[in-house]
């Protein structure tokens, strides 16, 4: 892709309409598109909002072996929250000790991977029950505990993951369970903590300073010298036009301010942002349908490639890519997919230039949980992804064949 002067978020208006054409012509579509000189680019920033800070990626948000290798290669540690996770973290290369693993509810198979494979790793635990299991399995390794703070924020509700008591052992408890774990003979090593996902306004960063706060207060009260503070990620991207970039540089003051006292390290746990703006959908207009309503624009990616406005009902930026845009009328378009399902809806009601078939979209800020949601529910084939980097570009996923679907069964 044509490279400016890093801005600091990319508008879906900001990527080559020429480039994401000829994407789409090679390897066809549905296609996400990752442009991993953007991840880096996003990296840099976060590193300067936090120099003093241990940046661990945060897996789940893209795990794509390409975009693990541009941050690997960057400096960026692995926050695995699956076995799953873990093994593409190793397998693209990072070592166990780069590696925080910080699961929920882990099956006992995700346990008994990781200690076999990656013993080294800082297990990351949110429940007393967790610590037991580790115990009878023998591991006295690295340990921290989540911490459930009671607060959260984020885009929606179902992402407040600080208020959610699924996430963490209660603020008031976390030193108590530091205390028995280090008695206990664990490497008692840090805590962590995470807000939620998709902070962007002031009354976010507010939520995230007193999250920082009540680690603080844990920190104070630990029975061992605690190695690092972890304070999540949740690092907001704007995904509607009207809304402005994250003060990375308030949040980097509000974390610092609220950590002034704790002789710890601070580790932050970024994913969204790494990777949100940098990746892109590009699908096809199959099927135009006029109603008395919006007119219906059926394409072929749907809630199974994109689901999070099926979701969160989250909203994505669309742009028609069409050469001869700026000469059709603008219609109020709904953009649904081939999926038997009413919630099959990527975006409602935009103003679009009025679709044909045949016609090309793009979907923007699909870099952070697209592909990794995305299903074969309907038996649809997953989509395939292109990596662009350098002004060259890639096959970096191949798209699922409809002899994948069955592969596995017998």
């Amino acid at each position: 892709m044509t490279r400016v002067e890093a801005p600091a978020v990319r508008r879906l208006a900001d990527w080559s309409a020429s480039e994401l054409r000829g994407l789409a012509a090679e390897y066809g579509t549905p296609l996400y598109v990752q442009d991993l000189d953007r991840v880096r680019e996003n990296y840099d920033q976060l590193a300067a909002a936090f120099p003093d800070a241990d940046i661990h990626y945060a897996v789940k948000a893209n795990a794509g072996r390409a975009v693990l290798d541009a941050l690997r290669e960057a400096g960026a540690g692995a926050e695995c929250a699956s076995a799953g996770e873990v093994y593409r973290a190793l397998d693209a290369g990072y070592e166990p000790g780069e590696i925080h693993y910080t699961a929920v509810n882990p099956p006992a198979r995700d346990l008994d991977y990781v200690l076999d494979e990656a013993a080294d790793a800082t297990f990351v635990v949110g429940a007393r029950d967790t610590i037991d299991r580790l115990e009878e399995r023998g591991f006295d390794g690295r340990l921290a505990v989540r911490v459930h703070p009671g607060v959260g924020a984020g885009h929606s509700d179902e992402v407040a993951t600080g208020a959610d008591a699924k996430f963490g052992i209660p603020h008031d408890r976390a030193a108590d369970a530091l205390r028995k774990a280090d008695a206990r003979g664990f490497d008692v090593v840090g805590i962590h903590a995470h807000v939620g996902s998709g902070m962007l306004s002031e009354g976010d960063v507010d939520a995230h300073r007193e999250v920082v706060e009540r680690l603080a207060a844990v920190a104070r009260e630990a029975p061992v010298d605690l190695e690092f503070v972890d304070v999540g990620g949740g690092f907001g991207v704007p995904y509607r036009p009207e809304e402005e970039p994250l003060d990375l540089d308030a949040v980097a003051d509000a974390t610092r301010d609220a950590l002034a006292d704790v002789d710890a390290e601070l580790v932050v746990e970024p994913g969204r942002f790494l990777v949100a703006d940098a990746g892109v959908l590009l699908t096809e207009v199959n099927t135009v349908k006029r109603t008395d309503g919006p007119t219906l624009t059926g394409v072929d990616a749907g809630m199974t490639t994109l689901l999070r406005p099926a979701l969160y009902d989250a909203h994505h930026e669309v742009r028609a890519l069409t050469r001869d845009g700026h000469d059709r009328p603008d219609r109020t378009v709904t953009v649904v997919g081939p999926i038997c399902e009413s919630t099959d809806v990527l975006a409602e009601r935009r103003q679009l230039p009025r679709p044909e078939r045949g016609d090309l979209l793009a979907v923007g800020n699909a870099g952070a949980y697209g592909v990794e949601m995305a299903s074969q529910y309907n038996s649809r084939p997953r989509p395939a992804v292109a990596a662009v980097e350098g002004g060259d570009h890639r096959l970096a996923r191949e798209r699922d064949s409809l002899a994948d679907l069955t592969t596995p069964e017998r």
